[in-house]
């Protein structure tokens, strides 16, 4: 048994981190940081993080290696199709226009790491500051207002941008209720849809009450989310984009030829190509898939802050990296899931949102972000030379 409890803890030790981290802001906000608003907030601020991270993962398996461009392609893209919106282009295609522009943005980078070689590092950081500077040509140097009402409405923006509640609750999104136990009902159903096919298949699985508690925890916090949103104005529809990515992503790395290629490259690439997958395509696909999620994040931003300007996109390539190092990502690759991802961005939201609610200097914000980040590389580190 003892074995067992550390095994959980080691497992889930950032989990514990993350829970730990909102009881202490719990008591030092007096309650206030666990407020229906600021959890609405806390997932609608913390969107192009998901966005990223979940992008920035599939770099980081293949042998640590990311992307230091992405917040300069965000600002880049998002000026685009802010500048074809204030023009009056239509909206969709000036969405087609941003996620075409950012998967064009990760070939580019991609054929330097994949073909030439280029140190993923160097190209990026060319990257880096080649994107910032077309974003103020893009720009004109000035900031630029996005007015399209539908669009704000479907990305994240502006006073509407939430799933109407199709039950008309006064007090409470009647719609939002619904949609956590439908969500609930659909990971109970997997859950259980897993467990009988494993066994079914002869493989071991899971004691029955280590899966109950699981499942239990989990829907509970998906209920108690939902509630809180529900408390609020609802589900805002940055939420239904950070559903989709993520659910897509935890299924490319874990249900898909692509995503076992992924850990292969990052765990042994010499072995890997040694067995006949070619690790180049698997460093294009990485990088071009990390362009496409800088595309949406462009998108998620500019409809979030109503608009674009040349300073957006700041640091926000070092946000991803964190929330995916937090995770539980390895700096060696190999090593990461999509749950990783979603405890570290929440984590990194939550001490964001905790701090400001202190009101605590941005600098000092930095600072206790900065040291969270080394605690991960280093348990990162230590497990690796235990493992060796």
């Amino acid at each position: 048994m003892k074995l067992n409890v550390l095994g959980i803890i080691k497992k889930y030790t950032m989990l514990f981190a993350l829970i730990a981290v909102v009881i202490f802001f719990y008591f030092n906000t007096d309650g206030l940081i666990l407020l229906p608003q600021n959890i609405n907030n806390l997932i609608s601020q913390n969107a192009y993080v998901f966005v990223l991270a979940a992008g920035m993962l599939l770099c980081i398996l293949t042998g640590g290696n990311i992307d230091l461009a992405v917040g300069s392609v965000v600002c880049f893209v998002g000026g685009i199709g802010a500048v074809m919106m204030d023009k009056n282009i239509n909206m969709v295609f000036a969405v087609i226009v941003m996620l075409v522009g950012g998967l064009l943005v990760g070939a580019w980078q991609g054929f330097w790491i994949s073909y030439v070689k280029v140190p993923p590092f160097i190209a990026t950081l060319a990257g880096m500051y080649a994107f910032r500077g077309l974003s103020n040509v893009v720009l004109q140097g000035k900031a630029v207002g996005v007015d399209d009402g539908f669009f704000l409405k479907v990305f994240g923006g502006g006073a509407d941008c939430y799933i109407p509640d199709f039950f008309g609750g006064k007090d409470l999104n009647i719609t939002c209720i619904v949609a956590g136990a439908v969500v609930a009902v659909v990971y109970i159903a997997y859950e259980l849809k897993k467990r009988i096919t494993a066994k079914a298949r002869g493989f071991s699985v899971v004691p029955l009450y280590t899966l109950l508690i699981r499942v239990v925890c989990i829907c509970a916090v998906v209920l108690w989310v939902f509630y809180k949103l529900a408390n609020y104005k609802g589900i805002p529809t940055a939420f239904i984009w950070i559903a989709v990515v993520l659910i897509s992503y935890g299924y490319i790395t874990s249900k898909t030829t692509v995503g076992r290629y992924l850990y292969a490259v990052g765990g042994n690439e010499k072995a890997t190509r040694l067995s006949g997958i070619d690790s180049r395509k698997v460093y294009f696909f990485a990088y071009i898939n990390m362009g496409l999620m800088a595309g949406l994040a462009g998108i998620l931003t500019i409809a979030r802050q109503v608009g674009a300007q040349p300073t957006f996109g700041q640091l926000y390539e070092m946000d991803a990296i964190a929330a995916c190092f937090i995770g539980g990502a390895s700096a060696y690759g190999g090593e990461g899931s999509i749950f990783g991802v979603i405890i570290g961005a929440l984590l990194m939201g939550v001490i964001n949102q905790g701090m400001s609610i202190m009101g605590m200097e941005a600098t000092y914000q930095k600072v206790v972000k900065g040291i969270v980040v080394l605690v991960a590389i280093i348990f990162d580190v230590l497990s690796n030379k235990k493992k060796k």
